[in-house]
């Protein structure tokens, strides 16, 4: 384990070492040795009420809050917090709640906002790609070709006929790489970002996508149109020759002919559009804004009036008529925050704000790497040829420090044990993956101080991770002494039952038997012989009726009343029998008996064994308040608020 981060159980038990530290946090109650502070107290006495349709009580809440925090201490006193495997959920749950905390929230501010800029303004752009990756592709070469052909553009060649000429993008042959006007977080950012910082009429330096290398030329700039619903009509034509698309525009006028008259544009488009994704719905599409639909049918849309029906038009996949619902402009920008957040979540920003604040948290706690060892290791491993199994054995116990941080030491051995798998590529791409490794160190250790730090020092993360700390002490604990207790202890609730039997009783009769199910007439006939010649204890019923009759046999134990079951009501009650279906038509009862009141815990489970549970309850929580007794500080008690 390396030096810089701390046990998991030093991480564990941190969070309670630092509560009720300093005069502001005042120290509530001690409980089996243990403080609570008040700031613990007041978090979870206002989440509570927040989640009570009758809030309590200061004092109302004080003895549920000082019973929870004695089952926490009998989870401690039983070693459920010191076992691994609580030990590696926990861990796992302070992880992941400090993330918020490990993010430069004012950057991550900043590039939602910089993408609702984007909403409120639509552009329209062209473009021109070359491959930056693949079989036989140098790279370099391309980048710098685009880059001539940039400056030849600016120079004065055309644009569109550079593109045609040049551009990968295959639609480039057909529209000269002009893309119009494009949709918002559909696109990477870096193209997205190219585009909304370039002047109309300019052209984007290279740029880099996932795709390729990209110029991009800025036609024009408006602001936003918003949004608009609408519902339309589609007759194909994508495919058909001249006389059958013909036919579908005589076909669409009649169309149009009818919804122009005032029939209803729903019920028509229910029966004639041929737009599958929407004629189900009466041709209504989802909202929808500049560059997400073809130009033909934006354009049509957004010029009509609301409640107001175009004339048939065309586009590249037929005849449409479309009426316009409705309109609306851009969203505000905490209605459209969640959207904004998803689609940078999709991309290489998500990373940013963490990587700004990882390089805070560098600062902050003194990061000094041995810059003169690193570059001694990385050439060792280019002169051996990589990172080969002999240096691997030599550097897994060589403490040369490879870096520090504070006062803690980042050690060549240390980081050579986080190499699970040999490194790959040339000598000079594995010495530069290892340098790799011990960036990765480094941020490993000063994001686990900083964790350490924040439980230490942020009221809000330690209060929520004391929350779940105790949380999942309290669960298992409970499990232990009451749930699962109760429902495995067959004889205590067999004694809790018949010394209460008269709380179970039932307002009318039930059926109780075995009910055995066979797949013929003849396998059920051995089956009851089967039965009635053996005298077979009940929980081994299902088992020797397997072993005898394989998948051929089935049985089912049950409790109903009259009226509950048609098959129940045929054996129990007299009722006729019901029609035989299926692979299981032929059954019937064993050991059976119709009761007017339960006669074992077994008959009346649920109702025996939640009683149980709360009898059980009440017996420990009796013990938990002699066991930890609870040392309340008044005065302090009246700080509360």
């Amino acid at each position: 384990m390396k030096k810089g981060l701390l046990s998991l159980a030093l991480a564990v038990t941190s969070v309670a070492m630092v509560q009720g530290k300093g005069s502001k946090d005042p120290e509530l109650m001690t409980i089996n040795g243990k403080g609570v502070p008040l700031s613990e107290f007041e978090y979870l006495y206002h989440k509570n009420n927040s989640q009570q349709l009758t809030p309590q009580s200061i004092d109302e809440y004080l003895e549920m809050f000082v019973t929870y925090k004695q089952k926490v201490a009998d989870a401690e006193s039983e070693g459920i917090d010191s076992t691994e495997a609580f030990k590696n959920e926990f861990d796992g749950y302070r992880k992941e709640l400090a993330e918020p905390y490990l993010r430069n929230k004012a950057m991550e501010d900043s590039l939602l906002h910089v993408v609702y800029s984007h909403l409120l303004e639509d552009v329209d752009v062209s473009h021109l790609m070359l491959a930056s990756k693949g079989p036989g592709v140098d790279a370099p070469a391309q980048k710098h070709m685009l880059d001539s052909l940039r400056t030849a553009i600016l120079n004065g060649a055309d644009f569109a006929e550079v593109a045609k000429r040049y551009s990968i993008d295959r639609a480039a042959q057909n529209n000269g790489g002009h893309m119009g006007w494009i949709p918002v977080g559909r696109l990477p950012y870096t193209f997205e970002d190219a585009a909304y910082n370039t002047p109309v009429g300019e052209i984007s330096p290279v740029i880099e996508t996932p795709f390729g290398y990209h110029i991009v030329k800025v036609e024009n700039r408006r602001p936003a149109r918003g949004q608009v619903m609408v519902e339309h009509i589609l007759k194909l034509t994508q495919g058909l020759n001249e006389e059958d698309a013909a036919r579908k525009k005589a076909q669409i006028d009649s169309i149009y002919t009818l919804v122009a008259s005032g029939a209803d544009f729903e019920e028509v488009a229910k029966k004639e559009s041929e737009d599958p994704g929407s004629q189900r719905n009466g041709g209504k599409m989802n909202w929808f804004g500049a560059g997400q639909m073809v130009p033909e049918f934006e354009e049509t849309s957004f010029s009509l009036s609301n409640g107001e029906i175009s004339k048939p038009f065309k586009t590249a996949y037929g005849y449409h008529i479309v009426k316009r619902l409705d309109w609306k402009p851009v969203d505000s920008y905490e209605t459209m925050e969640p959207m904004i957040k998803n689609v940078i979540q999709r991309d290489e920003r998500a990373q940013l704000p963490r990587k700004r604040k990882i390089a805070e948290l560098r600062s902050k706690f003194k990061v000094r790497k041995n810059a003169e060892a690193i570059a001694s290791i990385k050439d060792e491993i280019v002169k051996a040829g990589g990172l080969d199994s002999a240096l691997m054995e030599k550097y897994i116990s060589d403490n040369k420090t490879v870096a520090t941080i504070g006062k803690t030491q980042v050690l060549l051995s240390e980081v050579v044990s986080e190499i699970a798998s040999p490194l790959a590529g040339s000598a000079e791409q594995q010495a530069d993956q290892f340098e790799e490794r011990v960036e990765r160190s480094i941020d490993d250790i000063v994001t686990e101080k900083e964790r350490q730090d924040l439980a230490a020092n942020n009221a809000d993360y330690r209060n929520l991770l004391n929350e779940y700390r105790d949380g999942m002490l309290l669960f298992e604990v409970s499990d232990r002494k009451v749930w699962s207790k109760a429902k495995q202890d067959k004889e205590g609730l067999e004694n809790y039952f018949r010394a209460h039997r008269d709380k179970y009783k039932w307002d009318k009769p039930r059926f109780k038997s075995y009910v055995v199910f066979a797949t013929s007439d003849s396998i059920m006939q051995l089956a009851k012989d089967f039965l009635n010649s053996s005298n077979i204890p009940d929980d081994s019923l299902s088992v020797d009726l397997r072993k005898k009759f394989g998948k051929e046999i089935k049985i089912e134990k049950v409790i109903a009343a009259q009226g509950e079951n048609n098959i129940t009501d045929y054996l129990g009650f007299g009722a006729e029998k019901p029609e035989a279906k299926g692979k299981w038509a032929f059954y019937f009862p064993y050991r059976n008996k119709v009761l007017d009141a339960p006669e074992e815990a077994a008959d009346v489970r649920g109702a025996v064994t939640g009683d149980y549970q709360s009898e059980l309850e009440t017996e420990w929580v009796a013990v938990l308040k002699q066991k930890y007794p609870a040392r309340i500080n008044k005065k302090v008690l009246k700080k509360a608020k």
